[in-house]
């Protein structure tokens, strides 16, 4: 089969792999692996031991091989003997089993080495979280969706309860690297979360959930699948849909979300498969657009104050709302073309649309007096009258896309891979200022009358108006690659990307500068790559990556008066990554070592030369960011077992010249990027029962790149039960076991919390 998420890793030294491959082929002999077979011919793949096969559930849906021992069976978390970069497969059965339903993809990704999360503060999938890999943050790592990259169209971040909640994921799969020449995206730089749709099972059956816990959350999910349909030629279908409702753990932030899902898979004739897809989600909840309290309102309401019943504060609910709706839609065609010759075209779209009510400060202790502006002209009232400024907010894009790839048998050990990605996007961005005790326009903006040399020369801006702008993006890659195997269990891929981005602003009033604009800029990038991936015997591998990673400027690049005064490229990493994989039948062991390197890091200033050129964007200096990262597996055979997983991580700046004081800036701690993570617990699974403690650990870390403020320790240990009674399974639930409330965020004036001890029932009728 072949592996879609392509791993990636990091050219090492032979001595390197050579002691990794030491290290796991002395757990193989504890674990009485049978000796390496005479070696086969060049192309042929080594046999797996009896207890093993070349395939099982758990990466099912990702076309990943993993074997299919006990220790994989349980595992949390596991990777493919095929893999050529630090990789963390976590199964469909440890997000059912082990996760809460609300769960979103960046706490279902935290279990795994090196990754860590913040928000998510009104309970697990009832706010919007952003995760980090070894550091790097949410717009410097890819998110994808059965192979599609998605994210937002001003730079490529990600709303964690927004698309695909857990009920649309079957497997997810991080891999820390940039990948290979065919792995996609705007973000190829930090890694990438790789999320796989419901698989379709062969027979009908299907399932409903409902659960109730804590801040009086509700879920009501259902799933059917339709099994192989023979009158329509061996067709299949799974669907599945659910509402969500809650209170909040934050005061007064009610969350609602709705999605439909649904994919069908239709064989065309025995060597052409069509797959079509979609889901439509759409999310309600109160909350400022920039949430959290600080510590004077905490020390007055608590530690999870956020808004409130008064309309006469910032604070109020009815001020602080959002309602945001997507879809995702995907046409994918696999045709067998010749013996050994596979063509696969994946056309798609998406779209995101955020409608939001925001009150302009939350940070206020109660009694405070506002001057709101409501003339015209800016004059403030003769005398401060109370009102609540707030603002409208529109973000919303659609996003068309093709990908295409080839693959090609040339000898008995090569193969060759080509394809292309194509992509188009469209957004609409609007702010503008409000009376929210009156609804009506609030007049707040400083005047600015477009310059003689702008678009529309003498244009006076609205007051009122903040931004109003269109803008489009176009982003295509050409990647081929070259997989040789020269000799049995050796595969070398060297592989090579041509990146070419392009955005626009055609902006009425443009984002900053708030008059009228048309604003462009371009950007390429040449990225090689070369992997390997050896297996001396069936059940040990090593592997190792040489990877060239790529990040482009986000879209307020274009937020200036002269672009021509800017002159920032794209940010570049060098990656270098070896690891080794171990599955024994009983123990499943893997663990790497990476050294980052990136430059061109991003960087903006006010011109202070007197010569009125604004803001400048350009690039200076960089950062390093190494270390070393092991997940273990271990199988009693009864149904028992335990795993552990940690990392130690190191993500400095390099020493940059400050371009306005030209004075050297030394080495920092990258802002919310841990020193180390680590996971562990013991998992049970045998007949009707299911049981599962689980402890995630975040290490030390600073909240701002100044390291001015630094975040302790903290961890949260989750337990999950449950019992099968015919058709029916009960089941318990209880995330932050401990009630551990530390603070893992913190921005500004406002301090960040874990959420607190959350129990949650549930039962589950399966036909």
């Amino acid at each position: 089969m072949l592996n879609r998420t392509k791993a990636h890793s990091r050219r090492g030294s032979v001595s390197a792999l050579a002691l990794i491959a030491a290290f796991a082929a002395s757990a193989a002999q504890a674990e009485t692996a049978p000796a390496a077979p005479a070696a086969p011919a060049a192309n042929a793949t080594a046999p797996a031991p009896e207890d093993q096969t070349q395939k099982s559930d758990i990466a099912e849906g990702s076309d990943i091989v993993v074997t299919a021992t006990k220790a994989n069976e349980l595992a949390p978390v596991t990777a493919s003997l095929q893999t050529t970069q630090p990789q963390a497969i976590v199964s469909r059965s440890f997000i059912e089993d082990s996760l809460p339903a609300t769960a979103d993809f960046n706490q279902i990704a935290l279990i795994t080495p090196s990754v860590s999360n913040y928000g998510g503060n009104n309970g697990i999938g009832l706010s919007e979280s952003k995760a980090q890999i070894r550091g790097f943050q949410d717009g410097e790592y890819n998110v994808t969706y059965d192979g599609v990259p998605f994210g937002d169209t001003n730079d490529p971040t990600h709303h964690s309860t927004t698309f695909f909640p857990s009920n649309t994921i079957e497997t997810l799969v991080v891999d820390r690297g940039p990948g290979n020449a065919s792995q996609l995206g705007q973000a190829t730089f930090g890694g990438t979360f790789n999320l796989f749709s419901r698989a379709t099972r062969d027979t009908f059956g299907g399932s409903l959930e409902a659960t109730y816990g804590s801040f009086n959350t509700y879920l009501g999910r259902a799933i059917v699948q339709t099994g192989k349909i023979d009158k329509l030629g061996g067709a299949s279908a799974v669907f599945t849909g659910q509402y969500v409702h809650s209170d909040g753990r934050s005061s007064y932030s009610k969350y609602e979300n709705y999605n439909l899902f649904g994919k069908v898979i239709v064989p065309i004739g025995p060597d052409v498969t069509l797959t079509l897809l979609g889901t439509y989600n759409k999310n309600h909840f109160n909350q400022a657009d920039s949430d959290g309290s600080t510590l004077g309102q905490q020390a007055l309401f608590g530690k999870y104050y956020a808004l409130n019943t008064d309309p006469k504060t910032s604070e109020y609910y009815g001020y602080n709302r959002t309602v945001k709706t997507t879809d995702f839609e995907l046409v994918k065609l696999e045709a067998n073309l010749a013996p050994g010759v596979v063509f696969e075209n994946r056309a798609y779209t998406y779209y995101y649309d955020n409608e939001t009510l925001s009150a302009n400060d939350v940070t206020t202790l109660p009694g405070a007096i506002y001057t709101t502006t409501t003339n015209p002209s800016g004059a403030a009232p003769a005398t401060p009258n109370g009102n609540i400024p707030g603002y409208t907010k529109t973000n919303k894009y659609r996003v068309f896309g093709d990908i295409m790839k080839l693959r090609a048998d040339l000898t008995s050990f090569a193969t060759l891979t080509v394809g292309a990605w194509l992509e188009f996007s469209n957004t609409y961005r609007q702010q503008r200022d409000v009376d929210l005790t009156t609804g009506l326009p609030n007049y707040i903006e400083k005047g600015v009358t477009a310059p003689a040399t702008g678009v529309n020369p003498g244009q006076v801006t609205p007051r009122n108006i903040k931004f109003d702008q269109n803008s489009q993006g176009n982003h295509t890659e050409e990647f081929v690659e070259l997989e040789l195997r020269p000799i049995a269990g050796l595969k070398i891929t060297p592989g090579f990307k041509h990146v070419d981005f392009g955005r626009k602003i055609d902006a009425t009033y443009n984002q900053t500068t708030r008059y009228a604009q048309r604003n462009a800029n371009d950007y390429s990038a040449d990225l090689p790559f070369v992997t390997i991936n050896y297996q001396p015997v069936s059940n040990l591998s090593v592997y190792g990556q040489y990877a060239k990673g790529f990040l482009a400027p986000a879209l307020s690049q274009l937020y200036v008066a002269n672009t021509t005064f800017s002159n920032a490229v794209p940010q570049k990493s060098t990656n270098y990554q070896i690891g080794a994989v171990y599955h024994g039948s009983h123990l499943s062991l893997d663990a790497d070592v990476y050294v980052i390197n990136f430059t061109n890091k991003f960087y903006s200033y006010t011109d202070t030369s007197g010569q009125g050129l604004g803001t400048i964007f350009t690039n200076i200096g960089g950062a390093l960011y190494k270390g070393v990262e092991a997940q273990a597996t271990y199988a009693f055979g009864n149904g028992i077992a335990v795993f552990a997983n940690a990392s130690r991580n190191y993500a400095k700046t390099t020493v940059y010249i400050d371009p306005v004081t030209n004075l050297s800036v030394p080495r920092t701690a990258i802002g919310k990027a841990p020193f180390a993570t680590a996971a562990g617990g013991v998992l049970f699974k045998r007949g009707p029962y299911r049981f599962s403690l689980t402890d995630k650990w975040t290490g030390a870390q600073y909240a701002d790149l100044k390291n001015t403020i630094r975040i302790s320790p903290y961890n949260t240990v989750n337990l999950a039960a449950s019992y099968d009674v015919g058709p029916f399974r009960v089941g318990l639930d209880v995330t932050d076991l401990l009630d551990s409330q530390k603070v893992n965020q913190v921005s500004g004036s406002q301090i960040y919390y874990q959420p607190g001890r959350a129990i949650t029932g549930q039962v589950t009728y399966k036909f």
